[in-house]
């Protein structure tokens, strides 16, 4: 094992993808955004210049042409960079690349995956920090994958890029400068609909994916000094669902607070909870908090942007209002 950053483990997941199978080809070159690791992606363009394409900014259009290279045989990873763009190219992916598989009765595959990056980054105000992943899991045919660490970007890759659907990626911004171990094996990977217990504790279920992870381990950290002990639950892939994990953990801990940066009405803390009260209503013995973005569009103010954002001591209260509504 050793140390590296996501943005490093990202970039490394892709050239594996190169490597190993020459139907791979990379459209677009945004995946690490405008940070300052964005250089590191260049690299691929010059080791692979063949296979490695910068398309003009026409996302219906590129993202169509990627969806015909799939159907025709090749395995594309194409890069819509901001999360907002992906509604220029609704149509080609839930409603041509999520259906063809089906309505051609299995005849005709997608191997592709769409990648970009979601949510509250800094300043992106409202055009550019949309979570669109809740839209996206109202589409049948479409794999959906969050990871959270460099091990999870790598294996998550490795097992969309075999996949013959279509997979939405969906990425961070704020993950790039994260650090974790890596496994040495190129042919590690993870299979989806396997959630991942980040933390283990006994008196609170903290469920989170992508980017609130991290958040929710600061908040569990930040509980556990105040007595009490929050099990953080990353799904890792949001389609499939790993229910099963999610469910023994409230079993256990009788109390359910959801984390996610999706707005609040009809997005994944929402389904999260339905699918806990749904088939584990009587394991609760507090109702559910959900910690979302708050459902108006993301103002470019800093400190109002904060204040509708779900951050650390939103969860932190959330996990202390969960263990009062039962305490006594």
């Amino acid at each position: 094992m050793r140390e590296m950053l996501y943005a490093e483990a990202l970039v490394e997941s892709l050239r594996r993808q190169l490597a190993t199978d020459e139907r791979v080809h990379l459209m677009g070159l945004y995946f690490l955004g405008l940070t300052k690791h964005r250089a590191i992606m260049a690299e691929l363009h010059q080791e692979y210049p063949g296979r490695v394409y910068h398309p003009p900014i026409a996302e219906v259009g590129y993202v169509g042409v990627a969806i015909g290279a799939a159907v025709a045989g090749l395995r594309p990873i194409v890069d819509i960079a901001t999360a907002s763009f992906m509604f220029q190219a609704f149509p080609q992916i839930v409603n041509e690349a999520a259906n063809i598989h089906y309505m051609s009765g299995g005849a005709t595959r997608v191997p592709m995956i769409f990648h970009f990056n979601h949510g509250i980054r800094g300043g992106g105000a409202a055009q550019h920090s949309h979570s669109p992943q809740a839209m996206l899991w109202n589409t049948p045919g479409l794999e959906i994958m969050a990871p959270s660490t460099p091990r999870d970007v790598l294996g998550l890759v490795n097992t969309a890029a075999a996949s013959d659907n279509p997979t939405a990626w969906v990425d961070h911004v704020r993950l790039f400068d994260t650090r974790g171990p890596i496994p040495e094996d190129d042919g590690f990977s993870i299979p989806f609909g396997v959630a991942d217990v980040k933390r283990p504790g006994g008196d609170l279920t903290l469920f989170a994916s992508s980017w609130m992870v991290v958040r929710a381990l600061e908040a569990a950290e930040a509980l556990s000094a105040e007595g009490i002990e929050a099990e953080v639950i990353d799904p890792r892939t949001l389609s499939p669902l790993d229910e099963e994990t999610i469910l023994e953990s409230v079993a256990k801990t009788g109390r359910l607070v959801v984390v996610d940066e999706c707005h609040r009405r009809c997005g994944v803390a929402a389904e999260i909870v339905a699918v806990v009260t749904e088939n584990s209503l009587g394991d609760l013995v507090a109702p559910p908090v959900r910690v979302t973005a708050a459902d108006v569009p993301i103002p470019f103010s800093p400190p109002l942007e904060q204040h509708v954002e779900p951050t650390t001591g939103k969860i932190v209260a959330a996990g202390r209002a969960v263990m009062g509504a039962t305490a006594g």
